[in-house]
């Protein structure tokens, strides 16, 4: 097990009916004059945002909102934002939505805290060292944005999409009610499913960390709940313990308890993150569930016996020990599968991307990380066109 430091500050209020004590909550932290920062019509449409301004209000805050955040959030959004807080006052920014807006929110507070474009940020790999306090609601179980350290932007003008990785990004204080989760459509919620699931088998599936019998049993409880609330989810929207279980899921896969101990390299996100920015149509979950098994099948031969311990443990295929690999490949199919069967795609044509965009995309990938992507086996061109080509 390596060396590791964890660090989990963000305070979660958690279940039904907690919508009441977002203003006396924030009030307590100190904030006077609020961001309300959202996407589309379903906040104000579905009565979650006037709970929320009603709380404030009741609380004697004051607040300006700022809507349209789009998915893949785009840092246009962001600077947009950040003129209105220096001109307005703003001392706290609420986040009201999925994980675009929440990562929109904390664009907005690292930029208004420092002074700094955020873009800058993403554009050299260095974090901020301060921002504005960030609270969310959550209506989305997926990126486990409302706990963790993580932005992702997008800059429309280059279609270039970045990571910021910083302490500072953790929020405050996040309020998760799974009830707010009903509505999302089946689509989503599938791509959610495939996001929480990532986010701990990115942490799993790394070359280094040695024996982290732990944590490791942590992720294969976690992956394994997720997969069956996500079946149960899908048959049923309104599944309160299927949509909790989703959404706390989502929460502890993206805080760092899931990979206490072993490297974290992000391989497939770093890869998925070229799609969605070629085409901003494509979901991440989607772009995920696409490339994972292709990535999969590509490096497993180079820890067949940590591929062959998932498929075991967490997809139930039977040990071969005296072949391991077809273990391991078939726990890779056996995953692929169930992404089927929660209509998720599975090929790249299924995304909108032909072969003779291969080339660009992964010469863009080797672009925005500064070379190979760092996986198992440096990922050059030619190894990341072999996965889009595995994926067909």
């Amino acid at each position: 097990m390596l060396n590791f430091t964890i660090h989990t500050t963000t305070e979660v209020v958690f279940g039904r009916d907690i919508e009441e004590q977002i203003g006396p909550k924030l009030k307590e932290i100190g904030a006077h004059r609020i961001l309300v920062h959202f996407g589309g019509s379903s906040a104000r449409s579905s009565g979650l945002l006037d709970r929320v301004e009603k709380s404030l209000f009741d609380a004697g805050l004051s607040f300006i909102e700022l809507g349209g955040v789009s998915p893949n959030p785009k840092v246009s959004m962001v600077r947009k934002g950040i003129s209105l807080c220096k001109r307005e006052g703003i001392d706290f920014i609420l986040a009201v939505g999925g994980g675009s807006v929440l990562d929109s929110a904390k664009g907005i507070g690292m930029g208004v805290a420092t002074g700094r474009d955020p873009w800058e940020f993403a554009a050299t790999g260095t974090a901020p060292d301060k921002t504005l306090p960030v609270a969310t609601v959550l209506t989305l179980a997926a990126s486990g944005s409302e706990t963790s350290n993580s932005c992702v932007l997008t800059n429309e003008e280059t279609r270039e999409k970045r990571g910021i990785t910083s302490q500072t990004n953790r929020p405050r204080i996040s309020f998760l009610n799974p009830e707010n989760t009903f509505s999302v459509s089946k689509f989503q919620t599938g791509c959610g499913i495939v996001d929480i699931m990532m986010h701990t088998l990115e942490r799993y599936l790394t070359p280094k960390g040695g024996e982290t019998d732990i944590t490791d049993r942590l992720a294969e409880g976690l992956l394994i709940a997720t997969r069956d609330a996500g079946r149960r989810a899908l048959a049923n929207p309104n599944d309160y313990e299927a949509r909790a279980t989703l959404m706390w899921a989502g929460s502890i896969s993206h805080n760092d308890y899931t990979g206490c101990g072993r490297a974290r390299l992000f391989p497939v996100h770093k890869l998925e993150h070229e799609l969605s920015a070629f085409r901003d149509e494509i979901a991440h979950g989607a772009g995920l569930s696409v490339l994972f098994p292709a990535w999969a099948l590509y490096e497993m031969e180079r820890d067949i016996p940590r591929f062959a311990q998932l498929a075991n443990r967490v997809l139930g295929v039977e040990m071969d020990f005296s072949n391991p690999a077809r273990t391991a490949r078939e726990g890779i199919l056996t995953l692929k599968r169930f992404f089927e069967e929660i209509n998720m795609p599975v090929h790249m044509a299924q995304l909108g991307i032909k072969p003779e965009s291969y080339e660009k995309l992964a010469e863009n990938t080797m672009r925005t990380v500064g070379g190979p992507v760092k996986s198992y086996s440096p990922l050059d061109k030619e190894a990341i066109m072999a996965i889009y080509r595995l994926a067909e």
